[in-house]
């Protein structure tokens, strides 16, 4: 069931500020990566990182994920985003070389991992919301010698109640950490 909205940002995100900071902070980007945001849907990530590498490629299989992008990438005048509307496995057998790379989404998780292996990708974060994709992350990784770390982000944010304020906290994220740089 598609749940995009015309006009609104694709189901599923965007990132939310402290994880995208944790995440960005964890990949250590540097100007002349190739960097790959894998299940780009709001492009959030695509468009935070792009001004700290050479290029982006953003890859999801939603039309909507891709419309999206481009369309932020266009109206924040950002040039070195390419958007990919593809499978990811499919398009990481196309490319060659990958410096970073966020991966947001995880529908073949375990082949997406593979696929990064052979490419030998310098840092990989993934994004998990659910401890079966924590599972299948960290094993595949480890499997591949890629492990680092995984953090868990528990953020609350605050709001009005009464004449007072409360926290109130958002869903746990697993920041699962990576690459060939470990």
């Amino acid at each position: 069931m598609n749940t995009d909205i015309p006009g609104r940002p694709p189901a599923g995100g965007p990132t939310k500020d402290e994880i995208l900071a944790i995440s960005l902070f964890k990949l250590n980007l540097s100007p002349d990566d190739i960097f790959a945001d894998l299940g780009c849907g709001t492009g959030r990530v695509s468009l935070e990182a792009a001004p700290l590498v050479k290029r982006v490629l953003a890859v999801d299989r939603r039309v909507e994920a891709c419309t999206w992008t481009e369309r932020e990438a266009q109206a924040n005048e950002i040039s070195n985003v390419s958007v990919f509307h593809e499978d990811v496995r499919t398009f990481l057998s196309t490319v060659d070389h990958l410096d970073s790379v966020f991966v947001g989404g995880s529908q073949g998780l375990g082949e997406m991992i593979d696929a990064l292996a052979q490419l030998k990708v310098r840092s990989l974060v993934i994004n998990a919301v659910m401890l079966e994709t924590v599972n299948t992350a960290v094993s595949y990784l480890k499997k591949h010698g890629l492990f680092r770390e995984v953090v868990m982000a528990q953020i609350s944010r605050s709001y009005s109640i009464g004449s007072g304020i409360m926290l109130k906290p958002l869903d746990p994220v697993f920041i699962i950490c990576g690459g060939t740089g470990c």
